[in-house]
């Protein structure tokens, strides 16, 4: 018995349309069957799950900004409802939730249609870090260099966190100065 010969894959002429069909064609979808090992593609089972983490299916599929943007929206309002702030509690939880429940339902929506649009079944362009390889990011790897750093010295030598505490919204003013002045960058290109 012979085992079925795989398809060879030839490279699309136009990258918004990877099946060379228009987008929701008939063509493209039977031209679909063929480009089922395309590398781009993402899970949406797998977007959904690792969103239970809010950003983090946003992160898989490539949408980085919107990602950290749903964590620290949560972070916030679990540091806010830390603080028993009266009468406003129920409300903020109330947006938690929501904001939480929110968060998967968009990364298994993202993850739907980043597929469609890879198949070409959907028009759109792809977000920017959609990509087979893991592309590095100095910003982040200083950020997790810095945080482990800190967890190790907490955990191994009794240093005290006590400060991250006080000082935690340096970094979101951090993070903001820095998209503002990538926007302002972008903008003068």
């Amino acid at each position: 018995m012979t085992s079925p010969q795989p398809v060879p894959f030839t490279p699309p002429a136009d990258p918004q349309h990877p099946t060379g069909q228009e987008p929701g064609s008939f063509q493209a979808m039977v031209a679909r069957t063929v480009y089922q090992e395309d590398p781009r593609l993402r899970s949406t089972a797998l977007a959904t799950l690792l969103s239970l983490m809010p950003g983090l299916g946003q992160v898989y599929l490539g949408y980085t900004q919107q990602g950290f943007i749903n964590v620290l929206v949560v972070g916030s309002l679990f540091a806010i409802l830390a603080r028993n702030i009266g009468a406003l509690e129920p409300l903020l939880a109330l947006f938690l939730a929501f904001f939480w429940l929110y968060n998967i339902v968009d990364a298994n929506r993202r993850a739907v249609l980043l597929n469609q649009r890879i198949l070409g079944l959907a028009p759109g362009a792809l977000p920017e870090d959609v990509r087979p390889a893991l592309r590095g990011s100095v910003l982040g790897g200083l950020a997790l260099i810095v945080g482990g750093v800190l967890a190790l010295a907490n955990i191994r030598f009794g240093l005290s966190l006590a400060w991250v505490e006080r000082w935690w919204p340096a970094a979101l003013i951090g993070f903001g100065v820095y998209l503002v002045w990538k926007a302002v960058k972008a903008s003068r290109e």
